[in-house]
């Protein structure tokens, strides 16, 4: 692999461990509007859309309350996940002090993704942040915009990080390496595994030692 210019990073599961929190968030902003209960499958199944798709998918009636109440909950249990992984702000640092680029490519809406960033102090690594859409999923063309961006970056050049295999299916859309994070207890391994990822870490130093190697 070529000497690594640019790194663009997932957020949940990738960064910080905030899927627990997205879902008690959700529980918690669109059980009192249906007025019925929710499993953590019934809400996994509609990610992929940002938050917005979500409310949209399992309380439509309520939009518009069913978003604000979400961000609410999303911001006031962020305790839930105090800080991010451990290592993360440490190979940021490295990144930022090489002189790589870093940016963010995420499923999560703008309003929750800038929660977490500033609850977790990471905001000023990020020079573009890519956020999802309610639509769908966007991830290869935010890849794109940013390599658009970066112009001097070559394909081969950048790196995408994420947990999710869809992760792996955007970055090999938009023509990058792409490495896949197992260090989330909410990772599943084996489904990374199955679509042969560039590299697979399962700690955040294994991925950290492998990188100083490449920038």
């Amino acid at each position: 692999m070529p000497t690594i210019k640019a790194v663009i990073f997932d957020l949940d599961g990738t960064l910080a461990n905030t899927l627990p929190l997205c879902i008690e968030a959700f529980r918690q902003s669109i059980e009192p509007l249906i007025k019925h209960t929710i499993t953590d499958a019934e809400i996994i199944a509609t990610f992929g859309p940002s938050e917005e798709g979500t409310i949209m998918a399992l309380a439509p009636g309520h939009y518009d309350k069913g978003i604000a109440d979400y961000l609410h909950h999303y911001e006031s249990l962020h305790e839930m996940c105090p800080l991010p992984f451990d290592g993360i702000k440490e190979v940021l640092k490295m990144l930022q002090g090489k002189g790589v680029r870093i940016a963010m490519v995420t499923g999560k809406g703008k309003h929750s993704t800038a929660i977490s960033l500033k609850h977790f102090e990471l905001t000023p690594f990020f020079e573009i942040i890519e956020t999802g859409s309610p639509a769908g999923p966007q991830k290869a063309n935010g890849i794109q915009l940013i390599l658009e961006a970066f112009k001097e970056v070559q394909k081969e050049e950048a790196l995408y990080v994420g947990d999710a295999p869809s992760d792996i299916i955007a970055s090999r859309k938009a023509g990058i390496p792409v490495v896949a994070a197992a260090w989330a207890e909410t990772t599943a391994p084996e489904s990374l595994k199955a679509l042969q990822p560039d590299e697979l870490f399962y700690t955040v130093k294994d991925f950290s030692n492998w990188l100083f190697e490449r920038i």
